[in-house]
């Protein structure tokens, strides 16, 4: 294998470690079902059907990789693509680093997916790391704001909260995953960023680097409210009537 093409071999790593409380008692939220599948094989399918992802690193919760094993051994993956289950941490961000640190060398492109969006096109998986590919370090799929949004004075007692200013709404994007990056430059990230944040592209902002958008995709919304999951249900009726999905 030649160096520019090891230098674009893609893995994807996807953290389902949380327990999803949001959505209620029960399973975490990545082993919740939808339209009897759990959640995290959908996702896990989104990043296996581009071609161009070689290697799926599932990090799952700290006493459950026997359990996702096997339920990745119970569905249909494509063969093309190899897959890997590791111990998860106590944060997201601990667990992206453990998967991270299992990934085998070789790879110069990574995806960070949450398995709370088991719905994400293939097309928008692509444009991500194309961008990649194409040199930007970190890349985020992202969608214009459709509504105004307000900058508030948090309450914690339930009371009003005053509103302090209205962003420009045009400048704003609400950002989906996967979000893509250089490999080097992700490691280099976790090992230097230490303040717990809440995606991994702002580990990059931190470093200095750029961090660029791409379009997102309406289905690829996060499913953390029991609505959500109604939502992603007639998604996926429509993709079965439609392209017999």
């Amino acid at each position: 294998m030649s160096d520019e093409s090891r230098s674009f071999r893609t893995a994807a790593v996807i953290p389902a470690a949380g327990r999803g409380v949001r959505l209620g008692p029960g399973a975490p939220k990545a082993l919740r079902a939808l339209n009897g599948t759990p959640m995290l094989v959908h996702a896990v399918r989104a990043m296996a059907a581009s071609r161009s992802v070689a290697l799926v690193v599932v990090v799952a919760p700290p006493d459950g990789a026997t359990e996702v094993k096997n339920l990745l051994a119970e569905h249909a993956l494509p063969d093309r693509t190899d897959f890997l289950v590791v111990p998860g941490g106590e944060s997201r961000q601990e667990s992206v680093k453990l998967g991270l640190d299992a990934l085998p060398p070789g790879f110069g492109v990574v995806l960070v997916h949450d398995a709370a969006r088991p719905l994400v096109p293939v097309d928008t998986v692509d444009a991500v790391i194309e961008a990649v590919r194409d040199g930007a370090p970190a890349v985020v799929p992202a969608l214009p704001l459709a509504d105004t949004v307000k900058q508030v004075e948090p309450r914690t007692d339930g009371s009003p909260e005053p509103v302090v200013a209205t962003p420009e709404r045009s400048r704003l994007r609400a950002v989906q995953t996967p979000q893509g990056f250089d490999h080097a430059t992700l490691v280099r990230a976790h090992e230097s960023v230490t303040e717990n944040v809440t995606d991994d592209a702002s580990m990059i902002e931190q470093l200095g680097l750029p961090v660029v958008v791409v379009p997102g995709h309406e289905e690829a919304f996060k499913v953390t409210r029991p609505l959500d999951l109604v939502l992603a249900e007639a998604v996926l009726a429509r993709r079965r009537a439609n392209d017999g999905f």
